[in-house]
């Protein structure tokens, strides 16, 4: 193995460092957001999103890799790391899409 290479389990820890970070970074919005302090919770959407956004780029990077015809060995770890990342985005985008129509909603009266 190159120095420079990573394992699949450092890959799948990576993924779940940065979805994890990503998650407990919307929770935090979403505390924030309570108090009604939306340029807060914008910041910690970004953050999220840049969070997210790394650990989608070491996936893509590993599915690239397997496009090019390197063999990927499939592991329960990295299957949980793809359910990590996936479970985050889709909350991300559930409390992006609730927060702007609750906006939406309240900028009517």
């Amino acid at each position: 193995m190159k120095t420079n290479e990573q394992t699949m389990e450092q890959v799948a820890f990576m993924m779940i460092l940065h979805s994890g970070n990503a998650r407990s970074t919307i929770r935090e919005a979403i505390e924030v957001y309570k108090e009604e302090s939306f340029e807060a919770f914008e910041r910690l959407l970004t953050d999220a999103r840049e969070q997210l956004q790394e650990a989608h780029q070491i996936h893509f990077g590993q599915v690239q890799k397997e496009a090019s015809g390197e063999a990927t060995t499939l592991s329960l770890l990295l299957l949980h790391a793809e359910d990590h990342l996936m479970s985050t985005q889709t909350m991300l985008d559930l409390t992006s899409g609730l927060v702007e129509m609750m906006e939406h909603k309240f900028s009517q009266k």
